[in-house]
């Protein structure tokens, strides 16, 4: 199994979050955030003065699927989040050692 973190900008979920269902993603988990990285940032005028907004938003992803499933939700979470600017985030692979459904008791691939 693969834990894949994606960050992306936010207008560009809904379209990632359609995406991956219809490569056959079942979960994943969304949460807002705030960082910076190439982007460093930007300046924004609110009421004639100038500011500086060092945490730029971001969604963050997180999908565990299994490994042969992997390659496929990291090419479709790049080709769908993209536009070609600087910002459009990042994606991380780990490996997931196990999974476990709360309500069943099952584990790994079954958990899924």
């Amino acid at each position: 199994m693969k834990f894949i973190i994606a960050t992306i900008k936010p207008f560009k979920l809904e379209e990632v979050r359609e995406a991956l269902t219809d490569i056959g993603v079942r979960g994943m988990m969304v949460t807002e955030i705030k960082g910076f990285g190439s982007q460093s940032g930007h300046t924004e005028i609110y009421r004639g003065a100038e500011y500086a907004v060092n945490f730029v938003p971001k969604i963050k992803l997180e999908i565990v699927v299994s490994a042969d499933m992997a390659d496929q939700v990291i090419e479709t979470i790049t080709k769908t989040a993209r536009t070609g600017k600087i910002g459009d985030g990042k994606i991380f692979v780990l490996d997931a050692q196990q999974a476990i459904r709360v309500r069943t008791g099952e584990t790994n691939g079954d958990a899924l």
